[in-house]
């Protein structure tokens, strides 16, 4: 039996929520241990609750979700949070990953993405349908969104194959396979490659990486 995760959705309509928990009941192993219809409900819940993933809306009253997101990774940095989003939103899909959010599912998406979703952000990665990273990079770069790029961003060749294997959704570990490198070392380089390029996680990196031309897609 694998691990029970823990799950808490966060989301100002009743109906949605319930349905959400229907859906995710049918699932083995997902159990929705609180949930919460504000982001200071939700902020408030976290004192006594630690949920492996949060399911969060991003528009809410009180507090939207890319404040509550930022309050709550202040407090608690290994939380890892999944925002519910519809296409309405791609205003805030930036700002959300900024925030800190790993991954993205849209409200009508089926019990399997949703279930691919948990599972890949539950195991460390990053989770952004095609739809919504392109709706996202569409928007940065015709708006121009906190470009950081000042200087040219000069990477070494081995840095280069590393976000190359970041970009494609591998592991640390299975990045470390492919290069027949250590973990350790990728994650070294990882830690370097985010400094020169000022991003703040996986998700934030493969945007820029994609909007600067540092890698082909």
């Amino acid at each position: 039996m694998e691990k029970q995760i823990n799950i808490v959705i966060v989301d100002d309509h009743a109906i949605f929520r319930d349905g959400l928990k229907s859906v995710l009941s049918q699932i083995p192993d997902f159990i929705v241990i609180d949930e919460a219809e504000t982001g200071k409900e939700f902020l408030d819940l976290l004192i006594n609750t630690k949920p492996d993933i949060v399911l969060l809306d991003i528009s809410m009253p009180e507090m939207d979700g890319i404040e509550a997101t930022e309050k709550a990774l202040v407090k608690y940095p290994d939380l890892k949070i999944i925002t519910l989003s519809s296409y309405s939103d791609h205003v805030y899909y930036y700002k959300m990953i900024k925030a800190g959010v790993q991954g993205f599912v849209l409200k009508k998406s089926g019990r399997e993405e949703l279930q691919e979703a948990i599972n890949t952000v539950y195991n460390g990665g990053n989770y952004f349908p095609q739809d919504i990273l392109r709706n996202l990079l569409f928007k940065v770069s015709h708006t121009g969104v906190d470009s950081i790029l000042n200087n040219e961003i000069r990477l070494s060749k081995r840095e280069t194959e590393v976000l190359q294997l970041i970009c494609q959704g591998f592991t640390n570990n299975e990045i470390a396979e492919k290069l027949y490198i250590s973990p350790k070392t990728v994650d070294n380089h990882r830690t370097n490659i985010l400094s020169k390029t000022s991003t703040k996680n996986t998700a934030h990196l493969v945007m820029f990486a994609i909007k600067h031309h540092l890698i082909e897609v």
